[in-house]
Formats: structure tokens, sequence, C-alpha cells
């Protein structure tokens, strides 16, 4: 058996035609998927529908499986060794990689991190569980979601379901803030014992994925940033020593960064180098593309993506004995392009997330999450209101499926815009429900 195109459920493919390679039926699966028709209505930095321009998660998942597949290509003609196909693991497959990318945004619900943030608090505090958006990938593929004849999530392949897992581990074990429920991690670990996978290690597939996810964001998010004036492009912004301390502030408060090795820099001058190169290059490109902004937008966009991409490679972790996918040059990880990224990537949070406007609106994303939470958390007035194709799964499933993760899922679920409506059903005045917005179809 191929291990990498193995399924936990449908071994034979009594469910799927023959004629396809199996992960061209994965593709199928997930853009085929309610789920990932969702990612149109929730929110990447600007809250989805608040304008033609900006992205959503969708148009970032697409983005980031655009990256991730030509990377692919160009890293299996530089390393020979991924020839050798001497591990699952060690492999880079642009179709698996595509896949991947396609999928690992699903599990974020309405309103971006705010959402995450606030169910978490919420099941926590009520419930003793965790609600994680990597972790809930992992329930809406391998639970949540349904495809004709079957009743196993999407029951994708072996490769697709480990790209996706960038964190390898139970996120019930204790302190764990990443990984997977301990109901999915069950068949997640079962896949990694058959493929031999280093304990802590993800796939080469998986590491890819996530790079190139961290390229999209720190390119096109200030993209975006640029085109709705939250991001000036002048020297005023760019050389104010607030703007540097916030960056350094949001540099030092993420635990990630300590791989970065930022103590073997001078952080202050750094970030101040990075922003006055990214300012002289928007002006330089302003003046090759006939002073106009739009122009000049794409351009820096696609300039920076090819720099990030021109940089990835593969090393040898001797902290591990696996492998690692990062930003290389002479055979060693180039840590100056890593850090280079991560400015940009929190230039992008500082202007964006942090605008005091973008925070009034996770204030009453915060409410509206709340207040759904506690209309449908106990279980005999909350059944009333859910869907019945919820309640029926639920009742099937309920000696797996406890009344409070029923209602986070379904929560989760919900786009921006619908999770405003229900809302709206509840809370709102009389005359807001008028017009048929009672009686749309759920």
């Amino acid at each position: 058996m191929n291990v990498r195109k193995m399924r936990l459920f449908d071994f034979e493919n009594i469910h799927s035609s023959e004629d396809r390679d199996e992960y061209e039926k994965d593709y199928a699966r997930l853009i085929q998927s309610p789920a990932f028709r969702r990612l149109q209505g929730k929110s990447q930095v600007f809250g989805a529908g608040s304008g033609d321009y900006y992205r959503t998660r969708l148009t970032h998942s697409l983005e980031v499986s655009q990256i991730a597949r030509e990377v692919a290509r160009k890293l299996g003609k530089s390393y020979s060794f991924l020839a050798s196909k001497e591990h699952p693991g060690l492999m880079l497959d642009p179709e698996v990689v595509e896949c991947a990318s396609l999928a690992h945004d699903l599990g974020h619900p309405p309103f971006g991190h705010k959402g995450e943030e606030v169910l978490n608090e919420l099941l926590m505090e009520e419930c003793g569980l965790k609600y994680e958006g990597n972790a809930q990938n992992y329930r809406i593929l391998m639970f949540l979601e349904k495809r004709a004849g079957s009743d196993s999530g999407l029951d994708l392949t072996a490769a697709v379901l480990l790209a996706i897992n960038k964190y390898p581990f139970c996120l019930d074990d204790p302190g764990r803030l990443k990984g997977v429920y301990s109901m999915e991690w069950e068949g997640i670990s079962a896949l990694r014992t058959a493929w031999g996978m280093p304990e802590g290690c993800a796939t080469l597939e998986a590491q890819l994925m996530d790079l190139c996810d961290d390229i999209a964001y720190s390119t096109h998010d200030i993209e975006d940033g640029i085109r709705a004036g939250k991001i000036q492009m002048n020297p005023s912004l760019f050389e104010d020593d607030r703007l540097v301390a916030n960056v350094m502030q949001e540099i030092i408060n993420d635990p990630g960064n300590a791989v970065m090795h930022w103590e073997q820099v001078d952080m202050k001058l750094m970030v101040k180098q990075a922003l006055h190169h990214y300012l002289e290059q928007w002006e330089s490109i302003y003046v090759e593309c006939g002073r106009e902004p739009s122009r000049t937008r794409r351009e820096m966009k696609a300039r920076w993506v090819r720099k990030f991409v021109s940089g990835v490679g593969i090393i040898d972790d001797p902290a591990t004995g696996w492998k690692r996918v990062t930003f290389v040059r002479d055979g060693v990880q180039d840590l100056e392009l890593l850090r280079t990224m991560e400015i940009l990537k929190k230039l992008a949070w500082v202007m964006l997330i942090k605008d005091f406007r973008v925070q009034r609106l996770h204030k009453r994303s915060e409410i509206i999450i709340k207040r759904l939470w506690d209309s449908f958390k106990v279980q005999d007035s909350g059944r009333l209101i859910i869907p019945p194709d919820w309640l029926e799964s639920y009742e099937r499933l309920k000696d797996v499926w406890s009344w409070e993760r029923m209602v986070s899922d379904y929560i989760a679920g919900m786009t921006d815009a619908y999770a405003e409506k229900v809302y709206t059903e509840f809370y709102g005045s009389a005359s807001t429900t008028k017009g048929g917005l009672l009686y749309d179809r759920d």
C-alpha cells in the first residue's frame, strides 16, 4: 500500500471513482465542500464584504496554494534527495501542498483571530474545553463535513492530512496551545505512526505550507492596508519612533519568535532599516509605475513575494534529526530574511489589527459571539433554535460529541454575515427582521 495515498476509512475507493489520482480527488472534495465556500464570507484582515478589493479567507487560501505549489515545484528540481522518496514525510508533491494550503484556514471562525480567541475563552471558562483554529480544521475535515456516500468527513489522503498538520501534537495535552483535538488526533497519530514520523516533527509539505502562509500574510495584507489608506506610504509614518516601538513590542510579545534569535542583533536598528528600505523601494517603484498607486501596490507585492520565494530552501535540523523548510542562504538558515518577514508581518498587525477602528469591530464581534453562545449553550432552550440537521447529527453522535462542542462547531462554521444575521434575529429591533430576513434559508 502507498502510505501517502492511504485513507483512514475508504481503503478500497468504494465511494470514489478510479479514473483520477487520489490527490485530484482530495482537491475536488475540498473545493466543493461547504466549509471551503464559506471562507468567502470570513474575514482575513478587513471584514468580509467591506469592499470589492480586500482579501477574504478564501482568496488568501487560494493565493497561499498558488505560492506553495510553485515553490514545491522549484524545490523538487533543486534538492536531489526529494526524488529518492526515502521517507513519506520527506517529499514535496505540489498537488499535496496545494490541497493543504486550500484547507489550512477552514477552522477559522467568523471575525478572524478575535473570534478564535473569544470561543476559546468561553469554552475554557465554562466547559474546560479548548478551541483552536488549526484543531478545528480537523474537526471539519474528519468529522463535520460530509461527502457523498460517506459519514467520515472528507476522508482525505494521509499525505494531505499530514501536510495540514503544522502542529503535530494533541491539543488536549497539558500546556499545548496549538495542535489537534484528541478525537481527531487518534487518526492523525495513527497516520504518523504508519509513516514513522519523528515525534513533534512536521512533514516537509506541512512546513512549506506554513512558510508560504507567512509569505502571503506578510506581503498581501500590507497591500490591502495600503489600498485601504491605513498604511500611509510616507516618511512621517515609516520614520515614526512610535511605529518602530510598536513593531518591536509585537515581536517581543510573540513567543514563536525565539527561534529567530533576536538577541543576536540590534532589534531597533533592524526594524528601522527594514521599514526605511520598504519605503525607499516603494518610492522607487512608484516612479517606475508612472506614479500610479494601484500598479505600484501590485508590483511591490510581487517583488516581495519573489524575494521570499527565492529564499526558500531545505536544511538539516540537528536539534531534531529531521529536515527543515525555511529561508536558506549559502547552505544555512537565512535568519536575516526570516526577521525581515517577521517585521513586515508585525507592521501589518500594528497598522491594521491594532487600529482603533478595527479594534471597535473586534469588540462588536466579541459581543456577537458571546451572546450567540449564551443563546445556544443551554441544551433545553438552545435545541429550539439550532437547525434541525445539526440536532439530528448531535443525537446520532452525542456519545462522542458534547452539546458544548456542538454549539462551538455551529458558531465557528458561521460566516461573518451569517453570525450578524442570527445575532440580529435574536437581539435586533423588530424592524430589522422585516423584509424576509427572518425566513431566509439557513
